[in-house]
Order: structure tokens, then sequence, then C-alpha cells
């Protein structure tokens, strides 16, 4: 048996579940609606205030996706109760952000600025302190949208190994390689 596909996950008050036909999970909560599509052979059972998650064989395919589709469903839960946030903290000489509703104006030592269109489900903020590296949050109950934003921001300039320049998680920890070794 999955140890994550066997936990139930508890609804909070507020929350309200309802599961359509060809398995399409809609979960409504203060932060609004999302769906989440399951696969056909799983069994999703709302009863008592939680969510149970069920798989009808042993198969491989079967257990695979026990809990898979659990962990899918509680970060469904999360997302329309509390949100999730992630930081982005750009590193480099004259990177700068700034943002006007969703759109990003990113400056990334190319000879252009980036103008980057946020999803409209997604606050953004930006903040810049003199002497700290410029910060870029996003906010949403959405964890596959947030990632997949962060991974193409990400993406426009990844942070290198030598000085660790470029967009990168906040708090994340980069591998860093020795530069050129001085003299003979």
């Amino acid at each position: 048996m999955s140890r994550i596909g066997k936990q139930p996950i508890v609804l909070p008050a507020g929350v309200t579940v309802t599961v359509g036909k060809d398995n399409v999970v809609s979960v409504k909560g203060p932060k609004g609606t999302l769906t989440e599509t399951i696969d056909r052979d799983m069994i999703v059972e709302v009863k008592d205030g939680e969510i149970i998650v069920s798989r009808p064989t042993e198969q491989i395919r079967h257990r695979a996706m026990h809990g898979l589709y659990r962990s899918l469903l509680s970060n469904v839960v999360k997302g329309v109760t509390e949100g999730y946030t992630k930081q982005m903290e750009l590193v480099g000489v004259g990177f700068k952000a700034a943002n006007a509703g969703n759109t990003l104006d990113l400056a990334l030592g190319y000879s252009h600025n980036i103008i980057f269109e946020i999803p409209k489900e997604l606050s953004v903020a930006t903040i810049t302190e003199k002497g700290k590296n410029p910060i870029i949050t996003l906010q949403g109950s959405d964890k596959q949208l947030i990632g997949q934003v962060c991974a193409k921001l990400r993406s426009l300039r990844k942070p290198e190994p030598y000085k660790g320049k470029g967009v990168k998680f906040a708090g994340e920890v980069l591998r860093r390689k020795a530069g050129k070794a001085a003299g003979k």
C-alpha cells in the first residue's frame, strides 16, 4: 500500500469538493476554484470531510498513480485555502525588476529589457532595496502554474557557477566552481 496514497486529505472549513464525470475533481475554497483531472482508474471519494483516493488493483501502473494523485489533490486543497508563494532573486550588477500590474520588466544584462507577461491567475510583486538583490514574489492558488512561471523566469538567465549571476530561487544554494588559478 502506498504510504502517501493511503492517507486521507482532511478538508478545512469552507472547502467544498465535487467529483464529476470522467473523474474531474473540482475544489472550491476562499482563494478560488481549482480543478484536477484524475486518471479514470483511480477511485476518488468524499466522506466525512475527507478525500480518500484508492486504487482498483495492485498493478504497477495503479500503484505508481496512487500517491501521485493523492498529492496533486492535496496541493489543490492547500492552494484554495492558503495559497502558494515563491520568491525569485536577481543576482548580478545592474539586474533590475519592475512590475506594472501583471507585466514584469526585467533588466538581466542583455542589450534590451525583457517584458514578461504573468498569467492573470497569479499576482506579482517586486522589491528593490539599495544594497540588496531585487526580489520577485509570485503568489497564487495553483502550485503547478507558479512552478511553471518560476521555471520560465529562471530560464531567461540561469545562474552561472562562477559568480552565481542570474535568476535563482530565494534561499537556493548554488554549486560554485573555482576560477582560474592565479600565477604560475
